[in-house]
């Protein structure tokens, strides 16, 4: 299995084997239940769907509901696809869990950063903003100065960066480490950080 859905629980921070004061964060890696496995035959390509995370019966659909059932579990919140590795197999209704994954391993991680609203070029880009407050200027500090030229182009470019909103994106952060695997727990220890909020849904790939 190439992948696992989680949970970023939060941060913290631990001592590694060689000493070094290391931020980390924890996520809840599955378990996960394959609730499809898709074939060329049936439709045109290979890969197998996985499942996480409880959800109340009312709250599914009828379609929804009978899809889990094939797979004789119970209507779950998040659903992902992983291509299948070469050689492997899986079957229906399959458990995936933190077990998949060992320690020193290589992995990335892929969440929604957090959404900061409507921001300014300064925040949404690092503009330095127009200087200080001499020479008649005043409340230009945080604009983001000239956006066009004259009576050619007579537009603004497409692309120029300006303000609007910040975060809500799709984020992938490579080759983080796995430190620690606390199987009993479904928890994983990974170093430095992964996008999104706390509770927030992330798929880790290997």
């Amino acid at each position: 299995m190439p992948g696992i859905i989680g949970k970023k629980i939060g941060m913290t921070s631990l001592f590694t084997a060689d000493g070094k004061y290391t931020p980390v964060t924890l996520i809840q890696a599955g378990p996960c239940v394959v609730t499809q496995v898709k074939t060329v035959e049936t439709d045109g390509y290979e890969a197998v769907q996985l499942a996480y995370g409880e959800k109340k019966l009312k709250r599914v659909t009828k379609a929804e509901a009978g899809h889990y059932k094939k797979a004789n579990t119970t209507p779950k919140k998040r659903v992902a696809e992983f291509t299948i590795e070469e050689g492997t197999s899986h079957t229906l209704g399959e458990t995936v869990d933190v077990n998949l994954f060992i320690e020193g391993e290589f992995i990335d991680v892929v969440g929604t950063s957090k959404g900061k609203g409507f921001q300014g070029v300064v925040k949404r880009h690092g503009f330095a903003g127009v200087g200080g407050q001499t020479h008649g200027q005043h409340n230009r500090a945080r604009h983001p100065g000239s956006i066009g030229a004259a009576s050619w182009p007579s537009r603004v470019f497409k692309g120029m960066r300006m303000a609007g909103r910040t975060g809500g994106n799709r984020v992938k952060i490579e080759n983080l480490v796995v430190l620690r695997v606390i199987a009993d727990k479904n928890l994983l220890v990974v170093s430095g950080s992964v996008p999104g909020a706390k509770n927030s849904y992330v798929l880790i790939e290997k």
